[in-house]
């Protein structure tokens, strides 16, 4: 019922980042407009307060009106921006759920996998989220269709 009610009410994910420990955006996804600008702007302040709390703070910030779910793997940050009313628990989940697919193709993902195959891991955050809605939680069927181009090239 949850993926039906994303559909109809409003999309619960608004963007994706990867971002490194310097601050520099690796990738970004976004599910809703907003131009180059805002978006520069966003992701500026985003990182800049998640990247100076201390590891002992709530990995849940709230920013405009968004709130900023986020976890770091090695030298990575992954941060999700939400509408208020997503919960939490389940983005983290989502964000686990995206390292481990990765690291199930690129063995053990670091920084340089997502610069040289960027293109692939926006193909499986793409099989993930639609219209920031969580539609494919399954690995198995998240790396069919990349392992597959995989294949013909």
């Amino acid at each position: 019922m949850h993926k039906l009610q994303c559909w109809i009410d409003k999309m619960g994910i608004r963007f994706v980042l990867m971002v490194n420990k310097q601050g520099q955006t690796r990738l970004a996804q976004y599910y809703e407009y907003l131009t180059l600008e805002e978006r520069r702007t966003l992701e500026g302040e985003i990182v800049r307060k998640c990247l100076a709390r201390n590891e002992h703070k709530c990995s849940f910030v709230e920013h405009r009106n968004y709130k900023i779910v986020y976890r770091r793997y090695a030298s990575l940050f992954f941060l999700v921006g939400v509408d208020d009313g997503e919960n939490e628990l389940a983005i983290l989940e989502f964000i686990h759920l995206l390292v481990e697919t990765m690291d199930r193709h690129f063995g053990n993902v670091c920084e340089l996998d997502i610069m040289f195959h960027l293109e692939k891991v926006h193909f499986m955050l793409e099989e993930m989220v639609v219209n920031g809605c969580i539609v494919e939680t399954s690995k198995a069927n998240i790396l069919t269709p990349v392992q597959l181009l995989d294949k013909a090239s």
